[in-house]
C-alpha cells in the first residue's frame, strides 16, 4: 500500500490530501494499492504519507526496480527467442550464436550491450543557505523554546530571561537587506547573532536546571535545538579560524542531513542535496547504483556498476560510455582486463596515421551521442 500510494502520487502529481480523495473515488487506484474490494472510506490518513516516505529506504526501492527490470528482460528475451525461432523455421537455418568461453570450471558469455553511467546532485527543497540566515533562524527557534519553557517554571524561575530579540532582528536586517554587503559587515553580523545564540542556549540550560522540559515547544522544536547546538559549534570554529569549510557542514535546520556538494558547474558551483550515481543499459533500463548525502568521487563507482551489469545480464558490457572523471588508470586497467571498451581518447601520444585518428574521433563522437541518453534520464528524474 505504501509503495503503491507513492507511485500514484508521483505519476499523477498529487498532494497528500488529493491522493486520498482520488483513491476514495477510483476503484482502479484502490486495486493498485492492494485493497481486495471497493470501499467508500479513505484507506489511510493523508498524514500517513509522511511515514510512507520515511519507511521505504533505498534498498526497498532498488529491489522493486530490480524486479521490474528482471521481468522486462524476460519479456525482451522471450520476444527475441520467438523471432529467432521464426527466422530459423522460414530459412531452414540461421546464424550460429557466439560460443560461450570456458574458463576453468566456469562458463562466461562474451561481452554484449552498452552501459551508460553518470552522476549528479539531486536538488533539495531548501532555501539557499547563508551562515547569517541560518543563525537568524536558529536564534528565532531558541526564542520560541525559551518562551514555552519559561511558562512551565514561571513561579520558581522568576522573570523570563532576556533575549534582545528586537535588537537581534534589526542587526540581521541591517545586513540582509543590502544587495551587496561588505564581507566585514557580514562577519560582524554573524558574530552578533552568535552572541545572541550563546546567551539563549545558556538561558535554556538555566531553565532546564530549574525543572523546565526541553519538549515544552514540541518534539520538532527539541530536534531543532540539537541541530542549533551543532550549528553554533561549527560557526564558532569557522569564526575563530581562517578556513571557510568544515566537515559535515549544516546548511538547513529542518533537514540537517543535507550537505553542500561541490559540482564545479558554470551555472552553480555548489549544489545542495543527495549525490547519486545512475547507470542506463542499452535496453533503456535505469538503475540507482549509489545515493549519498556526503560528497564522493563518482569515478570509484565504475567497477561496481560494471559488476552489477554482469550480475543482471550474465556478462560484462561491450562498451561503457562515461565522461572524463571515470577515465582513471585503475578503471582503464579494469576495463582492459575484462575486455570492455571505455569511451574516450586513449592514453599516450595521438596516432600519426590520419585515417586512424579520424576513426578514433568518429568513435568518440558516437560515444558522446550515446551518452546523451543518461543525461536525458537525469533531466527526466529531476
Amino acid at each position: 500500500m505504501a509503495l503503491g500510494a507513492l507511485i500514484i502520487k508521483a505519476r499523477l502529481g498529487l498532494t497528500d490530501e488529493e491522493l486520498v480523495e482520488q483513491t476514495k473515488e477510483n476503484p482502479y487506484l484502490q486495486f493498485f494499492i492492494g485493497l481486495e474490494g471497493y470501499q467508500y472510506s479513505a484507506p489511510f490518513d493523508p498524514s500517513m504519507m509522511v511515514y510512507f516516505r520515511k519507511r521505504l529506504p533505498e534498498s526497498v526501492a532498488n529491489d522493486c526496480n530490480e524486479r521490474i527490470v528482471r521481468h522486462g528482460l524476460n519479456v525482451i528475451r522471450s520476444a527475441a527467442a520467438a523471432t529467432d525461432h521464426d527466422d530459423v523455421s522460414s530459412h531452414g537455418g540461421g546464424a550460429a550464436r557466439p560460443a560461450d568461453k570456458q574458463i576453468g570450471s566456469k562458463t562466461t558469455r562474451p561481452n554484449q550491450g552498452s552501459l551508460l553511467i553518470d552522476a549528479t546532485c539531486v536538488p533539495a527543497d531548501i532555501r539557499h543557505p547563508t551562515d547569517l540566515s541560518l543563525l537568524n533562524e536558529a536564534r528565532e527557534s531558541t526564542e520560541i523554546l525559551i518562551d514555552a519553557m519559561h511558562s512551565q517554571v514561571r513561579d520558581t524561575f522568576g522573570h523570563k530571561p532576556r533575549t534582545h530579540r528586537k535588537q537581534a532582528r534589526q542587526q540581521f536586517l541591517a545586513v540582509a537587506k543590502k544587495k551587496r554587503p561588505r564581507i566585514n559587515k557580514i562577519r560582524k553580523a554573524i558574530r552578533q547573532q552568535l552572541g545572541h545564540l550563546r546567551r539563549n542556549l545558556t538561558s535554556i540550560d538555566a531553565l532546564t536546571a530549574c525543572g523546565a522540559s526541553l519538549l515544552a515547544a514540541g518534539r520538532y522544536a527539541y530536534q531543532k535545538l540539537l541541530v542549533v547546538s551543532e550549528l553554533v559549534r561549527q560557526q564558532n570554529i569557522l569564526d575563530q579560524s581562517d578556513s571557510r569549510s568544515i566537515p559535515d557542514r549544516i546548511v538547513s535546520l529542518s533537514q540537517a542531513h543535507i550537505r553542500p556538494i561541490v559540482r564545479g558547474k558554470a551555472r552553480c558551483n555548489v549544489e545542495f542535496g543527495a549525490k547519486i550515481s545512475i547507470s542506463v543499459t542499452g535496453q533503456g533500463f535505469t538503475f540507482l547504483d549509489r545515493l549519498s548525502f556526503d560528497p564522493y568521487n563518482e569515478g570509484e563507482d565504475l567497477k561496481a556498476q560494471a559488476k552489477g551489469y554482469r550480475r543482471r545480464h550474465g556478462h560484462y558490457p561491450k562498451v561503457i560510455c562515461a565522461d572524463q572523471i571515470y577515465r582513471t588508470r585503475a578503471n582503464r586497467a579494469f576495463c582492459l582486463r575484462h575486455g570492455i571498451r571505455l569511451s574516450g581518447p586513449r592514453l599516450g601520444r595521438p596516432k600519426s596515421d590520419p585515417e586512424l585518428l579520424a576513426e578514433e574521433k568518429r568513435q568518440f563522437l558516437d560515444d558522446q551521442r550515446q551518452r546523451n541518453a543518461v543525461e536525458g534520464k537525469i533531466g527526466q528524474g529531476k
